[in-house]
């Protein structure tokens, strides 16, 4: 299986401005390398993590999933973000993945935020999402999920290679973002990249990113410098995950 380049993109976010967000996400893109097989953006990428639902939403053919698989058609690689979505009358924090041909995927965030009110302006999501993109089989997750490793869990049934975060993760519990990525990678064997946010949002909690790749033993392959924007891209190598598997299987003896 060939080797896959995945770009992670930190940046401050316009607080519930989707217009400059998506002028200023414009500009990254096209500052990414073109080997780039994905790129990672934060989560609510348009709006900031806001409870502004009812006045923020779109619907799946609306202005940021156009603008996506836009970007994605010609840049030639799939783009994975969250933003506000109504549906059925309802709201969700969703995650949309769009490959390169401009196809759609979707993700509905699981685990709302209630110390943030998250559970009180959204609809949690009940199903997880495994994408393929070349041959790897990624999870894409949102921000709070990273706290529930169940939910996150590799298995024989549904297995995958690569775990996604895009975040909204304050400062204040930074360590504990740091820590639960490296977890994620080991018990589950597999390579971990999370994209964070910088700056404050509009609630005045800051955010100071600590992006990152991690391989499968916990090592950090990649890493953002703090409360800067940073694009960076790096290359997952599926020999180097495929040899750590047969060398030691734990997920043979998982629950």
């Amino acid at each position: 299986m060939e080797n896959i380049n995945i770009t992670i993109i930190q940046s401050n976010l316009h607080w519930e401005d989707k217009e400059a967000n998506l002028n200023m996400f414009s500009r990254k893109i096209k500052n990414a390398p073109d080997s780039t097989d994905l790129i990672i953006l934060p989560e609510m990428f348009t709006t900031g993590f806001s409870m502004n639902a009812v006045s923020l939403a779109e619907e799946m053919n609306g202005e940021t999933v156009n603008w996506m698989q836009k970007h994605a058609v010609e840049k030639g690689c799939a783009i994975v973000g969250s933003f506000i979505c109504e549906e059925n009358d309802k709201y969700f924090n969703r995650l949309v993945w769009v490959d390169d041909k401009g196809a759609c995927s979707t993700y509905d965030k699981r685990h709302l935020f209630s110390m943030g009110d998250e559970n009180n302006h959204y609809t949690k999501g009940t199903k997880r999402l495994i994408v393929e993109l070349k041959g790897w089989k990624i999870c894409p997750l949102i921000c709070y999920d990273l706290r529930f490793p169940v939910w996150s869990r590799n298995t024989k049934t549904n297995p995958y290679d690569v775990l996604i975060y895009v975040a909204n993760w304050p400062t204040l519990r930074i360590d504990a973002w740091k820590t639960l990525l490296q977890a994620r990678a080991i018990e589950n064997q597999c390579y971990v990249a999370a994209v964070n946010r910088i700056g404050d949002d509009g609630n005045f909690i800051l955010h100071s990113g600590y992006s990152a790749v991690i391989d499968a033993k916990g090592q950090v392959i990649c890493a953002t410098q703090k409360s800067e924007e940073n694009i960076n891209t790096v290359t997952l190598i599926y020999e180097d995950l495929d040899n750590f598997r047969k060398k030691f299987p734990v997920l043979d003896d998982a629950d």
